[in-house]
């Protein structure tokens, strides 16, 4: 049985998780659940034991200095709760960490156990992979679920991915066998740009989780990085013939298989983010359900459930 002491009782908890290495290209993930705890001041109440799930040859620990004394910092997965305020508050209990090396099962489990006690209504994880898709368009991403019910009722897909999967996989078919509602929102980045950070990708993961919870996200400075990391990458684009000719064929058919989207949905998805972030209620002050955001067209099978 988890015990938890001195955190409130929560009020609609969501649970988020994001988590390092296989399922975060670009670490778009793992910053997006960052950029949360550092602009709602999430308090971390809990931390997995390092020693049940990691192998510290491949995740080492780190040392530093605190005031003169020598400290380490162990590789784990941490918890924490904030809360979105509002006219409808409600609480996300944040998980952070780093994909385990073992032990995946119980690693999941002891993250139910937690979404157990704290009364958790839903599971959103977040991921990204590596795509073929262009960096000056707008970042793909998918809202996937194994449940059906849940996929008509969130308007989501229901995956149909099959082959090798992660902890975001895992962690989503293991919420599904215990009852737990769970969805996955995948960012798809440009695999001949994947080192971190990618403030676009992050960006975007939190855009779409804006859609799916019905709240607003404090953006900070994550816009202006997104600006600032699409014009360097142009700049080394543009310094190389080939890279830039492959930038166009893959926009060229991006655009064309997206020609149908320029319509009036995805105009209307658009427009009421726009609505939203100002503080004004869309017209008619009836919110549209919230959309899919389209299938990430990074791989054959779609991105996993």
């Amino acid at each position: 049985m988890i015990e938890l002491e001195g955190v409130p009782e929560l009020i609609d908890p969501v649970m988020v998780a994001a988590f390092e290495g296989w399922n975060d290209a670009g670490d778009a993930a793992s910053t997006a659940v960052a950029h949360l705890e550092r602009e709602w001041k999430g308090e971390v109440f809990a931390a997995l034991d390092a020693e049940d799930y990691y192998d510290f040859q491949v995740n080492r620990p780190t040392v530093f200095m605190d005031g003169g004394v020598r400290k380490i910092t162990w590789p784990t997965t941490r918890l924490s709760v904030v809360r979105v305020g509002g006219d409808k508050p409600r609480d996300l209990v944040l998980v952070r960490g780093i994909e385990p090396s073992m032990r995946w099962r119980s690693f999941c489990n002891e993250l139910l156990g937690f979404a157990h006690e704290l009364g958790v209504e839903l599971v959103v994880i977040m991921g990204a992979l590596l795509g073929d898709t262009p960096h000056t368009r707008p970042v793909p991403v998918s809202g996937v679920t194994s449940d059906p019910d849940l996929a008509r009722r969130m308007d989501l897909e229901e995956t149909k991915y099959e082959g090798p999967t992660g902890i975001v996989g895992v962690l989503q078919e293991a919420c599904t066998h215990a009852g737990v509602p769970a969805v996955s929102l995948w960012a798809a980045v440009p695999h001949y740009v994947s080192q971190p950070p990618n403030p676009k990708a992050t960006l975007a993961l939190l855009n779409r989780l804006e859609d799916l919870l019905d709240l607003r996200i404090p953006q900070g400075e994550l816009p202006e990085d997104a600006r600032a990391w699409q014009v360097g990458v142009d700049q080394l684009a543009a310094e190389d013939s080939e890279v830039a000719e492959y930038v166009q064929t893959l926009e060229e058919a991006r655009d064309t298989a997206e020609l149908p989207e320029a319509s009036g949905e995805a105009i209307a998805r658009e427009f009421e983010r726009y609505l939203r972030r100002r503080d004004v209620g869309p017209p008619g002050g009836k919110p549209r359900p919230p959309a899919s955001g389209g299938p990430a067209d990074a791989e054959e099978d779609g991105p996993e459930g």
